[in-house]
């Protein structure tokens, strides 16, 4: 059924209100009488909404991939890596771990042995780094396997580089998981003499694999499937009882002499840099969109002057200059949301389609599936709110002159 005309709203003279619904469907008249018109402004603004919300998605993704890699885990956030320095030749004793246990920042420890294993797989024998850990140590380092599980309990497992994986001749990939290996472990307390030779108590099955061809042949293993224990460690794995101690705790194991790499420093500068993308998109995407608002004020502008006459009609027949107005700000602002609807109809399918076409990708070149545009719900309200309160500037001036025209000047200027 067609909209009505004003003069069927109007009709009968004396002052008159528009209801809500009557207001509504007499603003969507312009949908039926300057269709193309309508359509183009609403396209515009839906590209240049489309557009922000694209960049924008674009930088929450990076920080989603970036941040997802530094935090695996939510326990390495507050978690600090302490190691003496390399060329100190000093190793991390039993006695250190008990004084870092002891600190009352301190909320757990992991410490990590680092020895040197002769590795056999059926009939391969390699060379490569043993690192002795428990169980915890992937909780509160945040090194997780991209390929198969970390051992959270005591088990008879390991997980390896895919350098390790190579240098054994095990198969690639998702085959090598279950494999057993054997280790001969190496000790040593100077950095060409090995002074004790242990052994695992059991063949340990391949349970993860961290992907990383940057990393040189290592096994992570854990200690209690080690004949002999390790009396030194190379680093051990500080998590602080509360965010708040983490800089406490980090200034007196600085002060003891340790080195400390701590994720949230990563993740504090990451952050940084990434809202600094995130701001620099926004201002691109910003951009088109001031320009579509500015197409949508042109097109109000044209629509009232062209109106001039029908705003002297329905004022001669009763209208309110607050009738008026409304009239014309409805009009702007259902504009302004079906272009924020376009706008995210157009930026989130983009953000899709190119998700798709990259996780493809990936899989062919053998790589793992991610997300690279990612668009929060809350982004998504706050455009369509956006959307509504561009039309809304857009069509107050209008709305304003046309409220103020009496009957007589419209038709004069008619």
């Amino acid at each position: 059924m067609l909209s009505p005309s004003p003069q069927d709203l109007f009709a009968g003279g004396g002052s008159h209100r528009l209801g809500l619904a009557d207001l509504f469907r007499l603003s969507l008249r312009v949908f039926r009488t300057k269709p193309l018109r309508t359509f183009l402004t609403i396209l515009g603004m839906s590209v240049g909404i489309g557009t922000v919300l694209f960049l924008i998605s674009f930088g929450y993704g990076l920080q989603y991939i970036l941040i997802g890699k530094l935090v695996a885990t939510e326990d390495s956030l507050i978690t600090m890596e302490a190691f003496y320095p390399q060329e100190s030749q000093i190793s991390i004793t039993e006695a250190d771990l008990r004084k870092i246990a002891a600190i009352p920042e301190t909320g757990e420890i992991s410490p990590v042995a680092e020895a040197t294993a002769e590795v056999e797989y059926a009939t391969s024998t390699g060379l490569g780094i043993v690192r002795i850990v428990q169980p915890d140590y992937f909780r509160l380092s945040g090194v997780i396997p991209d390929i198969g599980k970390e051992f959270l309990d005591s088990e008879p497992a390991v997980i390896a580089s895919s350098q390790a994986i190579r240098l054994v001749e095990l198969p690639a990939g998702e085959g090598a998981l279950g494999e057993q290996l054997k280790f001969k472990i190496d000790y040593q307390t100077d950095k060409d003499i090995a002074v004790d030779r242990t052994q695992a108590t059991t063949p340990l099955v391949v349970k993860g694999i961290i992907t990383d061809d940057l990393q040189p042949p290592f096994f992570i293993i854990p200690a209690d499937y080690v004949e002999k224990k390790p009396e030194v460690f190379k680093s051990v794995f500080i998590k602080a009882k509360s965010i708040d101690l983490v800089e406490k705790l980090r200034d007196g194991l600085i002060a003891d002499g340790y080195l400390i790499s701590a994720r949230i420093d990563l993740v504090n500068q990451a952050q940084k840099v990434l809202n600094i993308i995130t701001i620099t998109l926004g201002v691109f995407g910003v951009a088109a969109l001031v320009v579509s608002a500015i197409g949508m004020f042109n097109t109000m502008v044209v629509g009232f002057l062209e109106r001039i006459y029908e705003v002297g009609i329905i004022k001669s027949i009763g209208a309110s200059d607050r009738d008026v107005k409304n009239l014309f700000l409805t009009e702007s602002v259902i504009m302004g949301l079906c272009g924020g609807g376009g706008g995210v109809i157009f930026g989130v399918g983009l953000g899709q389609v190119v998700n798709l076409a990259l996780n493809l990708l990936a899989r062919h070149l053998g790589g793992k599936p991610f997300t690279l545009f990612i668009t929060p719900v809350w982004f998504v309200l706050l455009i369509m709110g956006l959307s509504g309160f561009i039309g809304f500037i857009a069509g107050f001036w209008p709305a304003e002159r046309a409220s103020l025209l009496s009957p007589k000047e419209a038709f004069v200027r008619k």
